[in-house]
């Protein structure tokens, strides 16, 4: 229980107790020298007040008005409460007026209250505390004329009726500096200079959720504030001018504000309690450099800080005192000693695992490495699909699954460029761009399209597998032929899979917000640790399977007893040195992720953008050069291609007489009738000596 809460219990048992036991009857009466009226019998003060009265209280009444001066001119009255008086609708001018020793008013649970005359508070040179709590006023009461020589706390709260807070409502209250609590009053709109005239100490706009900006001149004409709360609230940026003095910074639950003002003009912060853990690396990156700002002697030099440091922290102590006793004293050292006077931000919440203090690369190599890799992977695997798609030979299953296969990789180089792109944008201001980078629609996107990327890859590799070992096993039934159809509908159902299982993570299952890198790393929830867990399981799976169908091919290729073309024998040699070479990349990312996904990390993000750039795109790189630069069918596409462009023309000549020769070649007899089954198998990948 707050303290606030406990303080209004101990008044309701001392209500209870007082006017239950004490005095049963409702009615307007005295309790030593407080003046008390209570209950629904009462309409209006039936007696007049005595000017000795100390305290006033009016509880639980159906007086609707109050009228000119009714509690003015007391000199002894320290306290006024009205309280739970649901009929009262109006208070006249001077109610509160000419009370020399007035320190408390306290004025809530009356619904019906709509008017506050602007004169009703005047001449209060001693008040320190005026509580307005759940009426229905429409505007901040008139407060200038108060002219307290305390300091005031003004606290409003939970008056739903108030939209607006205009220019100059608080000057003049207080000779002394202020602190106002405007908590939940439904606040739309706060004019420039609202504060205008105020030593202002604390600010509490918390619970106003309809208010979403602090114009750049809120605070101009005001000194202050040095506490700032804007909890709860949708404002979406501090003001440009008037922060200077925030000595504390609450921000609680005010998820709109995702960018911090220049640091430079928070220069007097000392804590900060904020929404987002990664707005707190600004102030980790900021007192590293604030030293040498701090002082103008500070950047005079650094040999003198760095080089005579010992015999400095020796005259440290007598520099002190000759500093307390003459405050004129000439020594530059002080000035030096001034530099080390840094003090450090304590803000909250910390930065935690997922989101640490740095860039989204955090070494320069990877942001290298990121851009190489991201511009070869779109790049080759667009040309690939050109070319696949362009060529004027028989469009098959291998070409079809390949065209699938380079699709997934491009989709996989644009997630890399996208990070990469934001990578540099955000550069050394990560923390500014943070939350509206993971929370937006391109860090789903840019997840979207990794997930996608990557089962759709796993899923078309498996596909390519297992049609090469039917194609193999089954060689001599043509009957049992894959055909185009047949891939079409596998396809389709890639397709769906990785549609579907890349959208979860963006209708709730896991989450792509959960770091910079946009990958679906949050296992908070039971569903979301499962969806991991099944991806990363599903993957290992198809890896498996993908070693049986080649261990199968390899006995068949061994078996005399089976016949096979020699083609379809070299296809799978060459498409097992693919399929390994590609998982064998993705292990690491497999092996890590899944310890990771059992709340087992074994290492960092900060170390996983390393495999991020090192293993996870490996294949979307390699692919288009496994699959078709380096084999000779997709170089004779590619040079036809390029010949009708007006290049290389010489090397289309010399790949059409090669393609002759073996046309007629194989019309002699030289080829054996399995290898036209499977002459689709031409365009595979690599030869393991790479000399096509």
């Amino acid at each position: 229980m707050g303290k606030s809460a406990q303080y209004r219990a101990m008044r309701i048992f001392i209500y209870f107790y007082t006017f239950v036991f004490l005095h049963p009857s409702s009615a307007c009466h005295y309790h030593g020298s407080i003046f008390i009226c209570q209950g629904r019998d009462v309409e209006q003060i039936s007696q007049e007040i005595q000017k000795n009265a100390t305290e006033i209280r009016i509880v639980y009444t159906k007086i609707m008005v109050l009228t000119d001066g009714a509690f003015s001119g007391f000199e002894e009255l320290t306290n006024i409460e009205i309280s739970e008086n649901y009929d009262l609708k109006s208070i006249e001018a001077n109610v509160f007026s000419n009370n020399p020793q007035l320190q408390e008013i306290r004025i809530e649970k009356a619904n019906s209250l709509e008017h506050i005359d602007q004169n009703a508070f005047w001449n209060l040179p001693m008040l320190k505390y005026l509580f307005i709590y759940n009426t229905g006023i429409h505007i901040i009461p008139a407060v200038s004329r108060i002219q307290s020589l305390e300091i005031v706390f003004l606290d409003i709260q939970d008056n739903i009726n108030i939209k607006k807070i205009s220019k100059n409502s608080f000057s003049g209250m207080s000779n002394e500096c202020v602190r106002l609590w405007l908590v939940q009053n439904d606040i739309e709109e706060i004019e420039n200079h609202a504060f205008n005239g105020t030593n202002l100490h604390e600010l509490v706009l918390s619970g106003n959720q309809k208010l979403k900006t602090l114009p750049d001149l809120v605070f101009h004409g005001a000194s202050g504030p040095e506490v700032l709360d804007i909890s709860k609230t949708h404002i979406s940026s501090l003001p440009s001018h008037g922060l200077e003095r925030i000595k504390k910074l609450i921000a609680n639950h005010a998820y709109n504000m995702k960018k911090l003002p220049p640091l430079e003009k928070l220069s007097d912060l000392i804590e900060a309690n904020l929404t987002y853990p990664s707005h707190c690396c600004a102030f980790e990156n900021w007192k590293k450099q604030k030293s040498t700002d701090l002082h103008p002697f500070c950047n005079k030099s650094s040999f003198f800080l760095k080089g005579n440091s010992n015999s400095f922290n020796k005259r440290s102590a007598q520099m002190d005192y000759q500093m307390s006793s003459d405050l004129s004293f000439e020594h530059d050292d002080f000035d030096y000693y001034f530099c080390f006077d840094v003090q450090n931000v304590m803000c909250f919440p910390k930065p935690d695992e997922f989101n640490p203090c740095e860039d989204i690369m955090g070494y320069d190599f990877l942001r290298i490495l990121m851009w190489c890799i991201s511009i070869l992977a779109i790049g080759g695997n667009a040309i690939v699909l050109i070319i696949l798609i362009t060529s004027k030979s028989k469009f098959n299953v291998p070409k079809f699954l390949m065209c699938n296969l380079a699709f997934a990789d491009f989709c996989m180089g644009i997630y890399l460029l996208l990070i990469a792109s934001v990578d540099i944008k955000t550069k050394s201001q990560y923390y500014n761009y943070a939350i509206e980078w993971q929370t937006g629609a391109g860090c789903h996107a840019a997840g979207f399209f990794t997930v996608f990327a990557s089962e759709l890859s796993v899923y078309t590799l498996t596909a390519i597998t297992l049609e090469r070992w039917h194609t193999i096993t089954y060689a001599m039934q043509l009957q049992r032929k894959v055909r185009l159809r047949h891939a079409f509908i596998i396809m389709i159902s890639g397709w769906t899979f990785a549609f579907v299982v890349a959208l979860l993570p963006i209708i709730g299952i896991s989450s792509y917000m959960k770091v910079s890198i946009c990958l679906p790393m949050d296992i908070e929830s039971l569903p979301s640790q499962a969806y991991i867990i099944f991806l990363l399981v599903l993957n290992v799976l198809a890896f498996i399977a993908i070693c049986i169908c080649y261990a199968h091919i390899y006995i068949t290729v061994r078996n005399p007893d089976i016949v096979s073309s020699h083609s379809d024998t070299k296809t799978a040699v060459r498409m097992a040195v693919l399929i390994f070479t590609n998982f064998l990349c993705t292990a690491p990312i497999s092996f890590f992720a899944i310890s990771a996904s059992l709340k087992v990390p074994l290492i960092t993000v900060s170390n996983s953008k390393i495999l991020l750039v090192l293993f996870y795109p490996i294949n979307s790189c390699a692919n288009p050069f496994l699959y078709a630069f380096f084999t000779k069918a997709f170089r004779k596409d590619f040079y036809i291609l390029m010949s009708k462009l007006g290049c290389c023309k010489s090397q289309a000549l010399s790949m059409r007489t090669e393609t002759s020769s073996s046309i007629l070649s194989s019309r002699n007899g030289h080829y054996t009738p399995g290898q036209k089954n499977s002459s689709a198998s031409v365009y595979t990948l690599v030869t393991l000596n790479h000399q096509n």
